[in-house]
């Protein structure tokens, strides 16, 4: 199985722990080191996140792939809003101008009622999974469709509709997908090729694997599955646990000045809680315990509530990238690695985490063959 390292780039250095720095919101000095840290450090491609209030997210991938040579980009994009037709437009324009395969989208159906609401999408949440479902399916007919095509579905209406742009490559624009709840399992096995997970202990995500394989497999679909955790590494195991003891006291630091600054904290403090089944599992993982297999550390999770990538691996390079690979032996082929330290991160991933997966990758899949 081929692996896919990713990463996720922002337009404001800032962390949960380092809290963000005064200054524009978006800062392009920044976004252009960041994307170039994680090219240099041999990521594949990089997720633009997605919220009613952030920075465009195709403005963002445009401004990466003109500063990068092969790195790719994810954009996050939620159904509503805009046409699929007209996504399908811009992705392709984008593929087209990057030179071909470097373009991918990832559908995030929605977990806050209030951030939707904020992008005046008043939608209940099983019919938004609908809803993402039919957006993809128009999307990908658009990007594929030689002839001009109608449809009449729930959401979506289009008579004539073409596009004289397509993607760059045969390979088109690959499709991701997240959420755990029925609905969006019933949509992600129908439709995604990439199922984007959080980092569960191994118990919970190879059920959950199982789950949707099994159903896309009733569809006669396969499905591959991605892994976000938040890597804490340092040359020994104790320096690891030592920092992640850091990162959580200047991380409560932080979330003490909720509301009195521009901090990290206190814009998602005033969006209200979230309703992401995916989130709300992490919750219940770490009102268990605190470490999960060994070393999957939910310590932040449990200080900020459920706000969605947060479980972090603890160890050295090697103990990292093992922890990791036992997902790789479930069938997840993609991990998505984020920081605290978020670009100082980035280059020492690249130094030992991102080769080691690569090799242990490579190792279990010559032993596979043989």
């Amino acid at each position: 199985m081929t692996l896919e390292v990713l990463g996720m780039v922002g337009t404001k250095e800032g962390s949960e722990s380092l809290g963000w720095r005064p200054g524009p919101v978006v800062d392009a000095a920044y976004l252009s080191r960041f994307a170039q840290a994680h090219e240099l450090a041999g990521f594949d491609r990089v997720l633009i996140g997605y919220s009613a209030s952030s920075p465009d997210g195709f403005a963002i991938a445009a401004s990466v792939l003109h500063r990068t040579e092969r790195l790719k980009v994810l954009i996050a994009h939620r159904p509503g809003f805009v046409q699929p037709t007209l996504v399908a437009r811009k992705l392709a324009t984008l593929d087209q101008l990057t030179g071909g395969g470097r373009v991918a989208i990832h559908h995030i159906t929605g977990g806050s009622e209030q951030d939707q609401q904020r992008d005046g999408d008043y939608v209940e949440k099983d019919a938004r999974y609908r809803r993402t479902g039919e957006f993809i399916e128009v999307l990908r007919r658009t990007l594929t469709s030689a002839e001009p095509f109608d449809h009449e579905g729930e959401f979506y209406r289009y008579t004539g509709a073409f596009s004289t742009v397509k993607p760059a490559t045969p390979d088109g624009i690959p499709v991701y997908f997240g959420g755990q709840s029925d609905a969006a399992v019933e949509t992600g096995a129908r439709h995604t090729d990439v199922y984007m997970l959080f980092g569960e202990p191994l118990a919970a995500t190879a059920e959950r694997i199982a789950l949707i394989r099994a159903r896309a497999a009733e569809l006669g679909r396969t499905v591959e599955f991605s892994l976000s955790t938040r890597p804490i590494v340092a040359d020994t195991e104790d320096a690891a646990w030592a920092r992640a003891r850091e990162i959580y006291d200047q991380a409560v630091e932080v979330k003490s000045r909720a509301g009195t600054d521009d901090g990290w904290w206190g814009p998602r403090r005033r969006g209200g809680e979230r309703n992401a089944v995916s989130s709300n599992r992490l919750q219940e993982h770490a009102a268990v315990q605190d470490v999960h297999d060994e070393r999957l550390w939910f310590g932040i999770t449990k200080l900020f509530g459920p706000t969605g990538n947060s479980t972090a691996p603890v160890g050295t390079p090697a103990q990292v990238a093992e922890a990791l690979l036992k997902y790789y032996d479930l069938g997840v082929t993609r991990f998505l690695i984020r920081g605290f330290d978020p670009v100082n991160d980035v280059l020492r991933w690249g130094e030992d985490l991102v080769p080691l997966l690569r090799s242990g990758a490579a190792s279990r899949a010559g032993t596979a063959a043989a």
